[in-house]
């Protein structure tokens, strides 16, 4: 299912050839540090960069034999290269070429979900001005609480975003270091200019002091950036499915031409998208779990945490490209039943202006524990014996219309009194948000 939603692009950039293209890549610019010290020589160089080429097919039968990735891999180049081959690799250690390829293969990943998280927030946007007016009932603990408009759920959804596009943007600067120092870190074989070398024309940072390993809470950070991405995914997709509940029906997925919902039922119209949203979004918490275990290690480093890196940054990036796509393709085609909307809201006949005639009260003189007690028992009443209604009951008691007219309760029953500060909201999510971004 993951393949068919998920674009090439992120797949190809775990590709395991790819992965050792990006391995060669970082061999060949050490090389080119070297030469520029005059430790290897320039023809070396030349016939290197001619000659050097990746044989996934020849580095695995390889591996299988040596039981080491990164010697297998250079084996299978040096093939190619011939005498000047043993010139890759000097003085490097493995996870010089590991953590320096992941950083560059982290970055490509990241641009990726970049571009899926800006295709959400312009879809939430849109949804956001498009039903900017449109009244709904606010919900807490499940409950009507006070009238709001599904824009503003839209827009705070946008806001949502857009914090975390500045997040991703910085777990993308936090594991975009390099390092080229050796096997225990101390450039005992090469000098630092080696290693500012090759992190500059790879487009990383030299991480400023490691030891065999960049170390493992940059990793973390980027799982966990992740995973606060996915479980807001996760929110929004709870929302919507609330929402598309029979009783409620205010928003649902759209249901395409042909689709089934139901192989026993026909009428079943599910959501079955923001389901699997939800369910992703366990995963790549879960990934962010075991990043955080990869932090302490033995000594210098152990490789405990090689195996687990191998599933959980391929993973995360691809199950969150995939579950982005879905959810910005939910957005787009999003149905909202404006009229089951309103519906909804008048459901409970005024209940929820509740709040706004105690305040009433309470500015007209009425102590606030009174005015409390006095329209909590007619609300409680209402919901036992509809018959009467709250407005209503509120009317006929004299305590009441001692602070405030009929004529003024009922036009305190307005659900656009909730909406004059709207523009005033969106302002600060929207037009203040670009001038953020200039």
């Amino acid at each position: 299912m993951i393949d068919r939603y998920t674009r090439p692009q992120m797949k190809a950039v775990w590709e395991p050839a790819h992965k050792l293209e990006t391995w060669l890549k970082v061999e060949i610019l050490i090389c080119e540090a070297l030469t520029e010290q005059g430790v290897i020589p320039k023809s070396a160089l030349r016939r290197i960069k001619k000659k050097a080429t990746v044989n996934l097919k020849r580095a695995s039968r390889l591996e299988r034999r040596v039981k080491h990735d990164v010697i297998a891999f250079l084996t299978a180049v040096a093939e190619k290269v011939g005498p000047e081959g043993r010139f890759l690799h000097l003085g490097a250690t493995s996870s010089d070429i590991l953590d320096t390829s992941l950083a560059i293969l982290l970055r490509e990943a990241t641009d990726l979900l970049i571009l899926d998280m800006e295709r959400l927030q312009k879809a939430l946007k849109e949804k956001a001005f498009k039903y900017k007016f449109t009244l709904m009932i606010g919900r807490s603990h499940g409950m009507h609480g006070e009238p709001i408009t599904f824009g503003f759920k839209m827009a705070l959804w946008y806001q949502d975003i857009t914090y975390h596009l500045a997040r991703l943007k910085q777990a993308k600067e936090e594991v975009s270091y390099g390092k080229v120092s050796g096997a225990m870190g101390t450039f005992a074989h090469l000098g630092p200019r080696v290693e500012e070398y090759v992190c500059r024309k790879a487009g990383l940072k030299p991480a400023l002091i490691s030891s065999q390993i960049i170390q493992r809470e940059h990793y973390a950070y980027y799982c966990l950036i992740l995973s606060l991405i996915a479980s807001t995914l996760d929110k929004f997709a709870t929302e919507i499915r609330h929402l598309q509940r029979t009783e409620v029906r205010e928003a649902e997925e759209h249901f395409t031409e042909g689709q089934k919902g139901s192989s026993a039922m026909p009428h079943k119209r599910n959501p079955i998208v923001c389901e699997n949203v939800s369910g992703l979004s366990r995963l790549v918490r879960a990934n962010a779990m075991a990043a955080l275990e990869n932090i302490p290690l033995w000594h210098e480093r152990d490789i405990s945490h090689s195996s687990v890196e191998r599933v959980i940054l391929p993973d995360s990036t691809i199950l969150l490209d995939f579950m982005l796509i879905r959810m910005a393709e939910v957005m787009e085609s999003l149905r909202v039943y404006p009229e089951n909307m309103l519906r909804n809201l008048n459901l409970t006949e005024g209940l929820i202006y509740s709040q706004r005639i105690l305040l009433e009260l309470s500015l007209r003189g009425a102590s606030r524990e009174a005015a409390y007690q006095a329209v909590q028992r007619h609300a409680m009443a209402a919901q036992r014996d509809p018959r009467l209604s709250f407005l209503d009951r509120l009317k006929s008691d004299s305590w009441i219309g001692h602070y405030v007219s009929a004529k003024e309760l009922k036009r305190l029953f307005d659900p656009n009194h909730y909406l004059r500060h709207l523009d005033q909201v969106y302002d600060r999510v929207f037009k203040e948000q670009v001038l953020l971004e200039k």
